[in-house]
């Protein structure tokens, strides 16, 4: 009885350590695997899901992830109003659950970066309300979109583009982005 008890918890110990080592693994597993995963490829799985972004200058964003590339998120807010922000200017991102999207992320998230997408809305000719990192925000239409700056013709929002309608014209680096409104 007694070589019983004590092959029993031989085992039992055995089986504790094995149990803990592979636990151990599991984690150390997942922590690299989590390493690898980029902030593009979460907000690319949480398409269609409510966000609240902190952004810089105390800008607040809340809405609904509508797409996401290579360092912007486009969020829409209750009214379809798109709110383009590029990753640099986020501070925080409340109701961001774990998830990621399959593979790379190269697949859910649009491969473009910002000069891409700020080309486009200059292309559009879309008046636009552009937020910077010092909480000024200036209104117009996008002329032009160089590798790292823009050119903005600042008129209100609520007029058209014309030569007698711009108040000023500027330069604005994309470093300085918080934030653009279309819509």
């Amino acid at each position: 009885m007694r070589w019983d008890r004590l092959f029993n918890d031989l085992q039992a110990q055995m089986d504790a350590d094995e149990q803990r080592e592979l636990d151990l693994e599991v984690s150390d597993r997942t922590r690299r695997e989590r390493a690898l995963v980029g902030l593009h490829e979460r907000l690319s799985a949480h398409r269609g899901l409510g966000v609240e972004l902190r952004l810089t200058a105390g800008v607040q964003v809340s809405g609904t992830v509508a797409d996401a590339g290579s360092d912007w998120l486009l969020v829409h807010d209750h009214g379809e109003r798109g709110s383009l922000v590029p990753f640099h200017a986020i501070v925080a991102i409340n109701d961001l659950g774990v998830r990621a999207a399959a593979g790379s992320g190269v697949a859910m998230a649009r491969r473009f970066g910002l000069g891409y997408a700020l080309r486009g809305l200059s292309r559009d000719r879309s008046v636009v309300s552009l937020t910077d990192v010092g909480g000024s925000v200036t209104t117009g239409t996008i002329d032009a979109v160089g590798a790292d700056a823009l050119d903005l013709s600042e008129h209100p929002l609520d007029v058209a583009r014309r030569s007698e309608n711009i108040v000023a014209r500027r330069v604005i680096p994309f470093a300085a982005i918080v934030v653009v409104r279309h819509g």
